[in-house]
């Protein structure tokens, strides 16, 4: 091999680390691979701009923005008032079923998020035994389809580069529903394994809230008994700060002193009974906002604000709102909401201002969990036009010579014109991540093809597996992409791995179809790792399940979806 071709071998090997190593940000990594490949002259500027506007690409960018409005119709709401009723078994089946037909056309992470409320407050089962099986379902139900996952149209952008015709919508769907009831199954049987919540968890979630004593306080000299500090109602005093200095357990002879800070935990919606105290400000109140209109709400993954403490994120400007309280479940927090660093699944309570509603980085940053709700939910005609209008496009382009991307041109022109969907939400929830991702490992792929690393990566797999069957080859293209979506992202391993396995297939003389899917199916499943997969992040936290819950009950799902996969493969899609 030539120098030229090592130092793309370097950069798919560097990026893969990257990968490993900035998992919050796989657009940057794929987007440095990209201008390192320009600038070495490994790709030239009009194969980026051709990658730009990959038919594929285009057509999962129309899909993501068509989800905006599909994600602000009532499916969810209905989907959630007549889920868990009556016996436990038969709404536990309503439920997992509901949620993976439910992803198999929207966003499975947003449907994870609207039904995570209804599940902790529910009291016919548990939710730590559904919670989880709840982001199962999701992640089998996005197998369905073409559009139920990202996954799927990351690797149909990639193959249509190849000059294919691309993924029929249900091309997923036999081996899908096949795996999806499979796991069902295994999972309905297992479902008890999984541990309980416990009941007062349910009824009083705890949220760390921060006041601060002012210099002109009547507390201050008196003791924390004497202040009546140690008789509130479902809030308790778990920590003063003074000087920095944290003062824990608190005494109830402890003396409160000018500037402390009293770290509570508790029931939040007791906040107010703090007004009672003299001189007592809560943290939100520093930012000049009241106690009234409280809104809860759940950080998201891709939030902007996650890897940063309250104070950095700039709550107030950025949102017109102010923290009152935190709550982070399987973990105890400890110190001032200041200092506290921002995680994915976070619960805040945040103190609204007048503007709140109108900002428009809220769905991006947000899921709006109740209190003051923006007013951008779809009702009446508008609701129905958008459903009906989704099912129209899909049906249009699988009973038609129609393109699904021609299709979605329209639908998303409709969406717009009728109010459906806002060019404003388009500007603000454009999904650069997802293009750069796409566009970066399409560069990177066009890079490894034209140097001829691909094809002698692809001599050089197929020698050593001299003498195996294709099929072996489609094991170990599976497995490997299995293993590695649970450290990346499951769009960063199907991107990384497709050109890899479509130019083995070509290699081995044998059609590349179940290998491409091979790489969209093991991308997705994503059974072992909390961390692998979005809804695992969410439910992980709010069913406060450890490690090894997770892996437990996750093993034997992961080995009944590979099996299912790997044997239906090649009977819907022969080599």
């Amino acid at each position: 091999m030539v120098a030229s071709q090592w130092a793309l071998i370097a950069l798919f090997c560097l990026t893969f680390a990257g990968l490993i190593k900035y998992q919050r940000v796989p657009e940057r990594v794929f987007a440095l691979a990209m201008i390192t490949c320009l600038g070495f002259s490994f790709v030239e500027t009009d194969d980026v701009l051709a990658n730009a506007v990959n038919p594929g690409l285009v057509t999962l960018i129309l899909l993501v923005l068509a989800s905006f409005s599909f994600e602000r119709t009532s499916i969810l709401r209905r989907l959630s008032a007549v889920m868990i009723n009556g016996k436990p078994f038969i709404s536990t089946v309503k439920t997992l079923v509901y949620t993976a037909i439910a992803s198999a056309f929207m966003n499975n992470t947003a449907v994870v998020a609207a039904l995570i409320s209804t599940i902790k407050t529910n009291r016919v089962i548990n939710p730590g035994k559904l919670l989880l099986p709840l982001s199962f379902a999701a992640i089998l139900g996005g197998t369905l389809t073409l559009v139920g996952t990202s996954t799927n149209l990351i690797v149909n952008t990639m193959l249509i580069e190849q000059g294919s015709d691309g993924l029929g919508f249900f091309d997923f769907t036999p081996i899908g529903i096949v795996a999806l009831i499979i796991c069902l199954a295994l999972i309905l049987l297992r479902q008890h394994s999984l541990p309980d919540m416990e009941v007062e968890q349910l009824k009083n979630p705890d949220y760390l809230l921060e006041a601060r004593v002012s210099n002109d306080s009547k507390m201050i000299g008196q003791t924390v008994e004497e202040n009546g500090l140690r008789s509130l109602d479902t809030l308790f005093l778990v920590e003063v700060i003074r000087n920095g200095r944290l003062i824990s357990p608190v005494a109830p002879d402890e003396v409160i002193l000018r500037g402390d800070k009293l770290i509570f935990t508790g029931d939040v919606s007791k906040v107010k009974v703090l007004q009672q105290f003299d001189g007592l400000t809560l943290f939100a109140e520093q930012d000049g906002l009241l106690r009234d209109n409280l809104t809860e709400v759940l950080i998201k993954p891709d939030s902007a604000v996650v890897g940063k403490t309250l104070k950095r994120a700039g709550f107030r400007a950025r949102f017109d709102a102010a923290v009152v309280a935190v709550r982070r479940e399987g973990a105890a927090l400890s110190g001032k909401l200041g200092s506290l660093i921002i995680q994915p699944g976070d619960f805040l309570v945040l103190a609204v201002g007048n503007d709140f509603s109108t900002r428009t980085n809220l769905s991006k940053n947000f899921y709006i969990l109740s209190g003051h709700q923006p007013d951008n939910m779809l009702s009446g005609w508008r609701d129905s036009l958008t459903v009906f209008g989704f099912i129209a496009a899909v049906m249009a382009s699988v009973l038609t010579e129609v393109s699904l991307l021609k299709v979605l041109m329209f639908y998303i022109a409709l969406l717009v014109f009728t109010g459906c969907l806002t060019v404003n939400e388009i500007k603000r929830r454009f999904p650069l991540e997802i293009w750069m991702i796409v566009l970066g490992a399409l560069t990177l792929a066009k890079a490894l093809e034209s140097s001829g690393v691909a094809l002698l990566l692809a001599n050089y797999i197929e020698h050593l597996l001299a003498g195996q069957s294709a099929y072996i080859t489609l094991i170990v293209i599976f497995v490997v992409t299995l293993l590695i979506t649970e450290l990346v992202t499951n769009s960063a391993a199907a991107a990384l791995i497709f050109p890899i396995a479509y130019n083995i297939a070509l290699g081995l003389g044998v059609s590349p179809l179940p290998f491409v899917l091979a790489v969209a199916f093991a991308a997705s499943g994503s059974f072992i790792s909390p961390f692998g997969y979005q809804t695992n992040v969410m439910v992980y936290n709010a069913g406060n399940y450890k490690l090894l819950d997770v892996v437990k009950f996750g093993v034997p799902v992961s080995l009944a979806y590979s099996i299912v996969v790997l044997t239906l493969l090649p009977t819907f899609f022969p080599f």
